[in-house]
């Protein structure tokens, strides 16, 4: 599993012209990524390392300061370019592997008592922030 990790000032997510998630104040974008090997033990660790890393202001986390996360199901985070110019999906779990594992890193998320709003897997999502910093970290479990 991966996460793309940014800290914004905002950020919300358009379906169809359709805001079906938005955090206004300071957060936490974060894209996440699931391949085939994926389970609990690294749903765990994204979910922790998205409430515990120390990238807001002041050294802070997103758990220190009650700061919202956007959450936003991404499959390119597994997108392989080393061989020509069209990037191939085979490290990427398919809609019904992915789809509960983004929902479970959710569901850690609201259990640590974060805000967490979301995207809606599988759909074309326009995804809008401003960034700040920019902070941006990549999360590997």
């Amino acid at each position: 599993m991966r996460a793309v990790l940014q800290r914004v000032t905002r950020a919300s997510v358009t379906v169809d012209g359709e805001v079906v998630g938005a955090i206004d104040k300071p957060g936490v974008l974060a894209l996440v990524g699931v391949t085939h090997d994926d389970g609990p033990a690294q749903v765990e660790t994204i979910a922790r390392k998205i409430a515990d890393l120390r990238i807001l202001h002041d050294e802070k986390s997103v758990a220190d300061v009650g700061a919202p996360v956007l959450v936003v199901s991404q499959f390119t985070l597994y997108g392989d370019v080393r061989k020509g110019r069209r990037p191939t999906w085979n490290q990427a779990a398919p809609g019904p592997v992915a789809e509960p594992l983004v929902d479970a890193v959710v569901a850690a998320l609201r259990e640590r008592g974060l805000t967490v709003e979301t995207g809606r897997f599988g759909a074309d999502m326009q995804v809008e922030l401003t960034g700040d910093g920019p902070v941006t970290i990549l999360v590997e479990a």
